[in-house]
């Protein structure tokens, strides 16, 4: 099942220091079969984790060695969403810790477990069937509140060497230093975070807010990260999520909106190792509280997780009420 990770079971003290120096030295021959296919022309394969839907596993890919930051404006379901692309991260066979500095594990653990069973109310059969699913694949680091940006690093350097994570959350960045206007610890910690995704080849998944807009009727941009705009340089990629709050007023004034109309958008404002930048249309499945993508293609929010509708009987699944395209929290 998911393994809690907490301060006061592990001293990180020994993963607190950076790599050495000279382990970073190499001879110009470990480049060599890379150089030589740029020569010849040979295009690699896209490399890395995808995100959850179809239409966009090769849009964007999540590599060894890089940081993406995940921003959005407060309430716009930056957590949500991400709970979701580390179920499918985990689905792909990628191992995953979730630091959320906010949210206390078993808050994680049920909201992913709604997700991954398709229901807001799953009988005690179908959650130890899921807590069984994410053994190996899942751990949870255990501290709430404002956090040492040192012991951070020290637990995903940690999670990297002795757990064999390839991929950790970090949420959020205001969390890992002393305020929102503290420009240079936020540039010191993403700096760092860079650091040792390449020293431990592990792709960290850093989530932060945007800044106060004066509508929420339109989605941040590349420079709406609040703080310290010199973190969107330092990160490999950027994403926005972004909640259709005039789709969701319109509905509450009688209108029905019209089916293509998205609930929300997952914008690409910076691809560093790709050519794809743009926006994903997602719309909201109540039941299972994922994002889908299409309004229709409800079986395509539970392709990523092939276990789920084996696991669950025919009987219950008849039972449950029918998929709402819009956001219900």
């Amino acid at each position: 099942m998911a393994q809690v990770i907490s301060p006061d079971d592990i001293d990180f003290a020994a993963y607190m220091d950076l790599t050495e120096a000279e382990q970073k030295v190499k001879p110009a021959a470990t480049w060599r079969q890379m150089f030589m296919d740029h020569l010849t022309g040979k295009l690699p394969k896209p490399e890395g984790a995808k995100l959850p839907w179809s239409k966009a596993e090769n849009l964007v890919r999540f590599g060894k060695g890089e940081v993406s930051l995940w921003i959005g404006i407060n309430g716009h379901g930056k957590s949500r969403l991400l709970s979701q692309v580390m179920l499918s991260l985990c689905a792909q066979g990628y191992k995953v810790c979730n630091a959320s500095f906010e949210m206390k594990p078993f808050k994680s653990i049920e909201y992913m477990a709604w997700q991954f069973l398709d229901t807001r109310a799953p009988t005690p059969d179908e959650g130890q069937r899921f807590m069984d699913w994410t053994d190996g694949k899942l751990w949870l680091y255990d501290q709430q509140g404002t956090v040492n940006p040192k012991t951070v690093i020290a637990v995903i350097r940690y999670c990297a060497r002795e757990l064999g994570v390839t991929h950790f959350v970090v949420d959020n960045l205001i969390k890992c230093v002393r305020s929102d206007e503290d420009y240079e610890g936020q540039k010191t910690f993403v700096d760092n975070l860079t650091t040792v995704a390449r020293d431990e080849q592990i792709h960290i998944h850093l989530v932060h807010h945007s800044r106060k807009t004066p509508d929420e009727f339109n989605p941040p941009r590349k420079m709406d990260s609040l703080g310290a705009g010199s973190i969107v340089n330092l990160v490999d990629n950027m994403l926005v999520v972004w909640r259709n709050k005039r789709k969701e007023d319109d509905r509450a004034k009688g209108k029905e909106p019209e089916e293509m109309t998205p609930d929300a958008l997952l914008l690409c404002e910076k691809n560093r190792h790709g050519d794809w930048e743009g926006r994903i249309s997602l719309w909201f499945h109540h039941r299972s509280t994922q994002f889908i993508g299409h309004p229709r293609d409800v079986a395509q929010a539970l392709a990523a997780y092939p276990i789920t509708l084996a696991k669950i009987s025919a009987a219950t699944m008849a039972n449950r009420r029918p998929a709402a395209s819009y956001f219900c929290t």
